[in-house]
């Protein structure tokens, strides 16, 4: 009898599980070498129908321009479609990292890095701030902006004029209010 914590004993022997090793990986290089095989047969095929041969035997001069025209003209459009499948591929592998970024985020497994403690003088926190003008910029009194006393003297005077509401609701109130909004 085993007990609870003992992992029960596989019943293959080691040389056993290496031969089948020797055979998994046998198969596997087998079907890359097929599958690489299948690729370049794929990609011949397709060069063969995009790229007819060239027959230049027997051309005259006239010829080989167009031709050369009608060349430059095939090279751009695969130009184009590359440029387009690049495109894709960017874009997509931008989408990739942002819905990875998202999942990262969702799951709530990613770690805040641990901050130091960095003791920091207020002159280097203003040179880090402000760069090397940092003496000129000390002064903050000066970039705030001045009030004058005259502005201020004219609100208390706007404030005054105004005076008490209900004195305005009751001159205003009845025929003599009306009659005065009518005169003014």
């Amino acid at each position: 009898m085993s007990k609870e914590g003992d992992t029960p004993k596989c019943k293959i022997s080691a040389s056993r599980k290496l031969s089948l090793k020797i055979l998994l990986l046998a198969r596997a290089t087998e079907e890359l070498e097929a599958e690489k095989a299948a690729r370049e047969e794929a990609k011949v095929r397709y060069l063969g129908e995009k790229l007819p041969p060239l027959q230049l035997t027997g051309l005259n001069l006239d010829d080989l321009l167009e031709l050369c025209k009608q060349m430059h003209a095939s090279i751009d459009t695969v130009d184009e479609e590359r440029y387009d499948c690049e495109a894709k591929v960017i874009k997509n592998n931008r989408d990739i990292n942002e819905l990875n970024l998202k999942v990262q985020d969702l799951g709530g497994k990613f770690k805040k890095p641990a901050l130091r403690k960095v003791r920091v003088s207020a002159d280097e926190m203003m040179r880090a701030l402000f760069g090397s003008r940092s003496k000129e910029s000390l002064d903050l009194r000066a970039n705030l902006k001045s009030v004058k006393k005259e502005d201020i003297k004219q609100e208390k005077e706007l404030n005054m004029e105004v005076g008490d509401w209900r004195k305005n609701v009751e001159a205003m109130s009845g025929m003599e209010g009306r009659k005065k909004m009518f005169d003014a």
